[in-house]
């Protein structure tokens, strides 16, 4: 059999720093890096402020 637990076992989970988002790094040109994964696939993305102009590999869209 399981074990039932009520909410307050469940907001002890939520408030573990450790799984807390990491801060962005930004490096000397304003740039933010994150990685992205999904089964075996692997997003690699520069963030930086800019226009609000999307490009993806050398293609742009509109927002």
């Amino acid at each position: 059999m399981s074990e039932t637990q009520g909410f307050e076992a469940l907001q002890s989970l939520s408030s573990n720093p450790e799984s807390a988002p990491r801060e962005p790094v930004i490096d000397q040109y304003g740039r933010a890096y994150a990685t992205g994964k999904r089964k075996n696939a692997v997003a690699r993305v520069w963030i930086k402020p800019g226009m609000g102009v999307i490009s993806i590999n050398g293609r742009t869209e509109e927002v």
